[in-house]
């Protein structure tokens, strides 16, 4: 007689057991809000009281209780928002048939409302400088119009469009030759940045890049093979105007030239060094990584003293030389972090089966690699090249002769004097020179964002 197996069977699942959270967690974050909402008040009843009976500091127009007037402006946009949510929260529980709770809809607008306040924030220092670059009065206050009734005019806030010229962009033309084909090089150039501006605002309208990959791949090769072009033949003689700002357009070549060389420097420094780190296994490997790590936690002007002293031990001070190199050694330490998190990100059998196939290390490297290493070595470049045409502090210090001036030294020229500051001109440069940055920035956005991210996630 066999044994019958048993068919008894057990729920060995766990049992949960829900609990109320208890009365203190329930009132914990209404007591956070509560000490949040009484230290606002507190602030600003401080705010307040420090702002009435002090005398007005240097300004060219006071509204007379202008801070009052806006917190009143505030109030009565939160309570335009309030109604507007009252009537979009019934609305839409009508048309949709489901709950919408009030107090998120409210919450909604008010952010987006302060959104707009920090994005005008943000915006109107730009749109003023570049208001002044096409004002001919050369003042930093130069729009105030006090017989105006509009207070944005009064105060100065808005300019009068009739009153702003192509003066200050003028000046910085002065004395400056340029030859036909130099000039149809630009124009090229310039119709490749308006193009890619096009193809970016065509996009975001559309939500999606179907179709213009190839354009704007086009485009951008065009606007770099035009900058390569007119940084590389572009000579201090086309040059002979008497002010500094007669120069400006060879500063910015100059920069060019410095900030590319910088740029290639910085991805042939970090792949390699990147790689070396991702693949290889020698003694002294994690202690270099740390090395870089610890470099990062010091700024450059830290090293001033040590740079200028090597330059100057080398003969490469007021130098392209001295200063490339300068920047290129401060590059390698965060580019090769990057590089090497993204080329551990890539699957290490590619490159064991072009070994096995008899490939050298070099070899996997150079054809296995790199070509998958395309949108990270644009943001290398990217990234070296923004922080170089941005950078002042090394090139002031390095470079002592206008003609081989940088942007950044450039503009400080114009706002040096105590008395001959020239803030109009200042403005017409700052634009001008910016137009490299925002084409080379969206011409590559993608390239970009995806290089930021695939170098700090590992997959």
């Amino acid at each position: 007689m066999t044994a019958q197996p048993s068919t008894d069977t057990h729920d060995t699942s766990q049992v949960y057991i829900h609990r109320e959270p208890s009365a203190l967690r329930k009132a914990v974050p209404w007591i956070v809000t509560a000490v949040i909402v009484l230290a606002l008040i507190y602030l600003g009843s401080v705010l307040v009281h420090s702002m009435q009976g002090r005398p007005p500091s240097f300004t060219i127009y006071t509204v007379k209780g202008g801070w009052i007037r806006f917190l009143l402006f505030l109030l009565a946009a939160a309570g335009v928002l309030s109604l507007t949510s009252l009537v979009g929260q019934r609305y839409g529980q009508r048309v949709t048939g489901r709950r919408i709770k009030y107090w998120e809809v409210l919450g909604d607008q008010l952010t987006h409302l302060f959104l707009i306040l920090v994005v005008l924030v943000a915006i109107y220092p730009l749109f003023y400088v570049l208001l002044a670059a096409f004002d001919p009065k050369n003042s930093l206050f130069a729009f105030p119009d006090f017989s105006n009734p509009n207070i944005l005019y009064r105060s100065g806030l808005l300019p009068r469009l009739s009153g702003l010229t192509w003066e200050n962009f003028g000046k910085l033309f002065d004395g400056v030759t340029i030859p036909a084909w130099q000039i149809a090089v630009a124009v090229l150039g310039g119709v490749a940045l308006g193009g890619l501006l096009v193809m970016v605002l065509m996009e975001r309208a559309r939500g999606d890049a179907t179709g213009l990959e190839r354009p704007r791949s086009w485009a951008t090769r065009l606007l770099i093979a035009a900058l390569v072009v007119l940084a590389i033949f572009i000579t201090p003689a086309q040059f002979q105007g008497q002010g500094n700002e007669s120069k400006f357009l060879l500063s910015v070549r100059n920069t060019l030239v410095v900030s590319g060389m910088t740029g290639l420097l910085a991805i042939l420094l970090s792949t390699t060094a990147g790689y070396a780190m991702a693949r290889l296994r020698f003694p002294g490997r994690f202690q270099t990584l740390l090395f870089f790590i610890f470099v990062q936690m010091f700024p450059v002007f830290l090293a001033l003293v040590a740079i200028y002293t090597l330059l100057f031990t080398l003969g490469l001070t007021n130098s392209f030389t001295g200063l490339i190199l300068a920047y290129s050694g401060g590059a390698i330490a965060f580019n090769t972090w990057i590089y090497k998190g993204y080329v551990e990100s890539l699957p290490e059998s590619l490159e064991e089966a072009a070994l096995v196939d008899g490939a050298t290390r070099w070899t996997a490297f150079t054809r296995v690699v790199l070509p998958l290493s395309g949108s990270m070595l644009v943001f290398i470049f990217l990234n070296q090249f923004i922080g170089t045409y941005a950078e002042f502090i090394l090139a002031n210090v390095l470079l002592t002769g206008v003609e081989k001036w940088t942007v950044g030294v450039m503009l400080r020229s114009f706002t040096s004097g105590q008395l001959s500051t020239k803030w109009g001109i200042f403005a017409a440069a700052a634009t001008l020179g910016a137009l490299p940055i925002v084409a080379l920035f969206y011409g590559f956005q993608r390239y970009f964002v995806g290089g930021a991210v695939a170098g700090g996630v590992k997959e």
